[in-house]
């Protein structure tokens, strides 16, 4: 059976915080084997110190992102959609001011695996118990509405569950599905943890085949390499590209028919 439930009686964090120690006294003797604790990402990012004025809001954004996939003007400003320094596509660059004081403004975890990993060790040291941990932020999803979490740093679990090679309940074998568990674990975390609660953590019980040694590979494996990578440019940029590259093509080539449009042919 699968149980969810927050930690309680959690601090404001500030930057400084000993955050593995408040967690794990928080936590207290409650945990089993097999627990995975999801923490939210802003407590992390708190206790790293990892805050900014919010007039320093675009400089921020431009300073995480290593590529920009999509803009979209707005009146006011411009949505920017990127990939940052953790290999994640998100708005802003995960640079976000809620839950925070007026005025401030909050980056991502400098490393959120290795954040995962040093409370992991914590609690298994402490409690004597084989404990997962995952990191989670709120992302959008590019074809669905709404937001949903997902785990950004992850230790001692299997992030992702490879089914292939398996049959299905009909007895057909399994040759593509490769579940994203981490991000399931993420998800079912925030719907008691919440975004308004101030529960900042939780528990999830019930999976304990998915906990692990703490050699497993974290949450950064579950960003998909840009060789697989098949919508790696929003609308307009990809519509700009090809317009630019065919235009320039077409002047330097003139009469002649490009071989990208001859291909299609």
């Amino acid at each position: 059976m699968l149980t969810v439930f927050p930690v309680a009686d959690l601090p404001e964090f500030a930057a400084g915080d000993d955050l593995v120690g408040i967690i794990c006294d928080s936590i207290g003797s409650i945990l089993h084997d097999g627990d995975i604790i999801a923490v939210t990402s802003k407590i992390v990012s708190k206790a790293e110190g990892r805050q900014r004025v919010a007039d320093d809001r675009e400089d921020a954004i431009t300073e995480e992102t290593v590529r920009v996939v999509a803009t979209r003007e707005y009146p006011g400003g411009t949505t920017r959609i990127v990939e940052n320094r953790l290999g994640l596509i998100l708005a802003a660059a995960g640079v976000d001011a809620s839950n925070t004081p007026v005025g401030i403004i909050l980056l991502l975890p400098v490393d959120p695996d290795a954040s995962a990993l040093a409370l992991c060790t914590a609690l298994r040291a402490r409690f004597g118990v084989a404990v997962g941990v995952v990191i989670t932020d709120t992302l959008g999803r590019a074809w669905r509405q709404g937001q949903t979490d997902v785990a950004i740093g992850a230790a001692g679990l299997r992030v992702l569950d490879d089914l292939r090679g398996s049959t299905d309940s009909s007895g057909r074998r399994l040759d593509a599905t490769i579940a994203a568990v981490a991000d399931e674990i993420a998800g079912a975390a925030d719907l008691v943890k919440g975004k308004a609660t101030g529960m900042p953590v939780a528990v999830v019980r019930g999976l304990g085949h998915l906990v692990t040694e703490l050699t497993e590979p974290g949450a950064r494996s579950l960003v998909r390499p840009a060789a697989e990578d098949m919508f790696r440019q929003g609308t307009d940029e990809a519509w700009r590209e090809g317009y630019q590259a065919g235009l320039a093509f077409a002047l330097a080539n003139p009469g002649t028919q490009s071989p990208d449009s001859a291909a299609h042919q």
